[in-house]
């Protein structure tokens, strides 16, 4: 047996049993909430007890009934050895409690007799040796026996009898009793304890975690560690969630033995947690609720402890616990409780609740969904449709609000909905303005079913002209892998004036379509595109919408630079990182086609890492732009986490062409060049066939040249780049004709070949990093021939390429430069690398952020950046270590 921090406890009884010995008897109380260690303490006062002659009880609410039970489960023992001469005398009139064939009306006759009886025969024992009676559970001793100690605890004080009773409530009238109120285990007692138990010392985490579930409580605690085999930190969630089955069972069996109206409270409260409201719950006064929480609290039921509360509900069956579960949110509800306070309670509710419910929970998803909730929002809409007609109206727009919900991290679900809704409206414009709600960049991947369904909606649609356009839209994008429906978008867009919202939507779509196909020239889509983008404000619902299809055709126009700050102010907005994750997908598609690789890849990188997107449905758009990144750096880490988080589903043509695209350029970095060739000239055959023939979005003719060149096919290296390049004029773009104009140039031998690599400098001069590539390759030629520009050439290939972030392009041009060259370790950012040179030139960190319009902790950080990077400590360092670093700029 286990005491700890029960010295002053146990000093106390043993006190007691002294003064019986010698005569002066009495009686003492060890009262407590059950599992606070009253058993334990009667255990250690009896292997005190030498000497005396120990009579044990344990009360059972069982046995409330039985006559003098407790009496005598104390005197039968002794009775055995001599019945007859100890019931002589006046404690003969306790022989009828002894009798097995009294009746029990009898024995209540005769009551006030027995306890005369009783105390005489007690007395007589007690002349022999001294006498410890020690009674367990004493609340729940029958009337008769509770009489008979209450007359008896009056008489023990000149005698050699010491009464000790362990009690959950009051001493029940024991007259001049010692109370003892055992106290909860300190942290460092339980230390001990779970160390004994467990033969190592435990984490403070876990004493802490033990602690805050047991609250001390010796019971609870032993019952934990029961189910703990190591006590360590990393065990302490387990601690939490630990509902051990016995100490469940023992604390449902304590709760059947309250009165009624206890019960009803200890429910009531299991099912609102501490609310003002559990007394009215529970049908109970205010009174009556005091009187309640007393009686739970005097027996231990903390109701605040989670595993009282849970041992509670479990104690309920499903269909009490769904009754008292519905009274509750219907009281909350009247008492005007927070809507979503009354739906989270709605969810656990199996059982229909009427239009109030239905409605509360339509307010608390419109409330989740504006702090950024949008799968508590779903949770609330569901429980919703369980309660409305199958084939109702009200359904459909319960249906139309889950999707609008669920497009935020299940698109296809979203997709789902809506089509489940529309053919339950009526009206032919509610049913377009429910389909209205699908993205048109959801429907790439929509299946058969959906598509028809819009179709055969917009046939039936003839007064409501903005619907149709918005129909439109999403049929052209439902198709967009159709050649034949491409065909027509760039005649179709010219028809479309972009003035109301509906029209330009459909513009975007058009323009996307233009753009996939290069039917119009780059300049005349870019126009477009720049007038339908001034007029949508920047929002982050936008990744839901037609628009980040526009951003996609501004980066393949090379006309991104307005999309910037566009996107900058919609992230600056967005709160749920679904929007966060879109936004920053878009951010590096423009960055890299604005030549800014270094910002680009941070913002894929981080696009990717907040692992929220599955890329279903409108999330496409932005795999395709994350794709054309990771293609274009080059980069092995984020082709395989992008191939990793592809969907496991069937892709239209394009787009599965897109994702091959990206698994050769994987193959072509680990040298299978063969492999990776062919399977982008597969990718070409696909692009060519469903139309999309893009220069800029899918520079697959550029890719293949390359690998050609690889593996010592010059001249068919040149065939592909030709193609390119005649595919980049009919664009237009600078971007897509600098591109191809490089590799066309690289791979053409003598002077054409070096006017073609000059021109493409002149081409790119926007786009700082494809620029920088190019003056590497024609200054590499350049300086093979003798050529005394080449230096130059090198040097601004080099500055162009940290400026732009490019790190591994800046080593690479660092090494050209001067073979003896330790080249650049790590390139600085362009920002850092633009404060390093303001602080070169003298300006204080205050002036710096003046003069960039940052704060002056921004500026901090990037030098802190930058001195870690060049490995110095102090300013003063800088310009050695920046010219030692970048010689070009030395």
């Amino acid at each position: 047996m286990i005491l700890l921090e029960r010295t002053g406890e146990l000093r106390r009884l043993t006190e007691a049993l002294h003064r019986a010995r010698q005569g002066d008897g009495g009686q003492v109380v060890i009262t407590g909430p059950l599992g606070c260690g009253k058993s334990a303490l009667l255990d250690a006062i009896r292997t005190r007890a030498t000497g005396f002659r120990v009579l044990t009880a344990t009360c059972s609410a069982l046995e409330q009934d039985f006559a003098f039970g407790v009496a005598r489960q104390l005197l039968d023992p002794v009775l055995a050895q001599d019945r007859a001469g100890l019931l002589s005398g006046p404690a003969g009139l306790a022989r009828p409690v002894f009798d097995e064939d009294t009746p029990v009306d009898s024995v209540f006759a005769v009551q006030e007799a027995a306890i005369s009886g009783l105390t005489a025969l007690l007395r007589a024992i007690g002349a022999e040796q001294p006498v410890l009676l020690l009674i367990d559970d004493l609340q729940w001793a029958d009337d008769p026996s509770s009489h008979w100690l209450v007359t008896l605890s009056a008489t023990l004080k000149s005698r050699p009898i010491l009464l000790v009773a362990a009690t959950r409530d009051s001493t029940r009238g024991l007259l001049e009793s010692t109370e003892i109120r055992p106290e909860p285990l300190s942290p460092q007692a339980i230390a001990e304890l779970v160390e004994r138990r467990t033969g190592r010392r435990p984490d403070d985490e876990f004493v802490a975690a033990c602690h805050e579930v047991t609250g001390g409580n010796p019971m609870f605690l032993c019952a934990v560690l029961h189910h703990v085999t190591s006590p360590t930190a990393d065990q302490v969630p387990h601690v939490q969630e630990l509902r051990p089955a016995r100490l469940r069972e023992r604390l449902v069996r304590d709760l059947a033995t309250q009165p009624r109206f206890a019960r009803d409270f200890a429910k009531a409260a299991a099912v609102l947690g501490e609310d003002e409201l559990v007394g009215r719950l529970a049908g109970l006064t205010d009174r009556q609720a005091h009187e309640a929480q007393r009686v739970l609290d005097q027996a231990g039921l903390v109701i605040g402890r989670p595993v009282i509360r849970d041992a509670i509900e479990e104690s309920m069956p499903v269909g009490e616990r769904d009754g008292w579960q519905a009274k509750a949110v219907k009281l909350l509800h009247d008492n005007g409780r927070p809507a979503e306070q009354v739906a989270a309670r709605l969810l656990t509710v199996t059982s229909a609740q009427g239009a109030w419910a239905i409605e509360t929970l339509g307010e608390a998803a419109a409330t989740a969904l504006r702090r950024g909730a949008p799968e508590v929002a779903a949770r609330y809409l569901r429980r919703a449709l369980r309660d409305v007609p199958r084939d109702s109206e009200q359904r459909a727009r319960l249906l139309v609000d889950l999707a609008t919900a669920e497009r935020l991290f299940d698109p296809a679900a979203s997709v789902r909905h809506i089509s489940y809704a529309v053919p339950l409206f009526r009206e032919v414009e509610e049913r377009a303005a429910a389909l209205v709600r699908i993205a048109p960049t959801a429907l790439g991947s929509a299946p058969r079913p959906v598509r028809d369904l819009i179709d055969h909606v917009a046939a039936g649609l003839a007064h409501n002209q903005e619907l149709a356009y918005r129909l439109e839209a999403r049929q052209r994008y439902a198709w967009h892998s159709d050649p034949a429906l491409l065909a027509d978008s760039a005649q179709r867009l010219r028809q479309i004036s972009g003035t109301t919202a509906g029209e330009r939507e459909l513009q975007i779509v058009l323009l996307d379509a233009a753009m996939l196909t290069a039917r119009l020239p780059a300049h005349e889509v870019a126009a477009i595109a720049r007038t339908v983008l001034r007029q949508e404000p920047p929002h982050p619902n936008h990744v839901h919408t037609a628009l980040p299809l526009l951003i996609k055709v501004l980066a393949a126009a090379d006309a991104a630079h307005e999309a910037v700050p566009w996107l900058d102010q919609a992230l600056g907005q967005a709160t749920n990182t679904v929007e966060q994750a879109l936004i920053r997908a878009q951010q590096s598609f423009v960055l890299m086609h604005l030549g800014r690789p270094g910002e680009a890849r941070a913002a894929a990188e981080h696009a990717v890492d907040l692992a929220v997107l599955d890329w279903r449905g409108d999330t496409t758009t932005a795999a395709i732009g994350l794709i054309a990144v990771a293609v274009d750096l080059r980069d092995p880490g984020l082709i395989a986490k992008l191939l990793v988080s592809r969907p496991d589903r069937d892709e239209p043509a394009g787009v599965d062409a897109v994702y091959r695209m990206l698994h050769a350029m994987g193959e072509a970095l680990a040298g299978e060049h063969t492999q990776a060739l062919e399977r982008l000239q597969d990718c070409g055959r696909v692009f060519d066939a469903v139309g999309w023939r893009n220069p800029v979005l899918l520079p697959w003719c550029v890719y293949v040249a390359r690998l050609h060149a690889q593996l010592g096919d010059f001249a068919a290296a040149r065939d592909a780049a030709a193609a390119g390049w005649d595919r980049a004029v009919g664009w237009g773009a600078p971007l897509g004709i600098g591109r191809a104009l490089t590799v066309l140039g690289r791979y053409t031998p003598g002077g054409q070949g070096l006017d073609m690599l000059r021109e493409a400098v002149e081409v790119l001069h926007a786009n700082p990093f494809e620029r920088a590539k190019t003056l590497l390759h024609l200054g590499a030629r350049e300086r093979a021939d003798g050529d005394p520009q080449a230096q130059r050439r090198l040097g601004d290939a080099h500055r162009l390429a940290v400026e732009s972030g490019a790190e591994r392009l800046a080593q690479r041009i660092a090494k050209e430069l001067d073979g003896n060259s330790p080249g650049i370790v790590v390139a600085l950012t362009r920002a850092e690398f633009k404060v390093a040179g303001l602080v070169v030139r003298g300006l204080t960190n205050a002036e710096i952020a003046d003069e960039l319009a940052v704060t002056s902790r921004a500026i901090e950080k990037h030098l802190t950046n930058s001195f870690r990077k060049l490995g110095i400590r102090r300013r003063t360092e800088l310009p050695g270590a920046l010219a030692r670093a970048y010689p070009p700029h030395a």
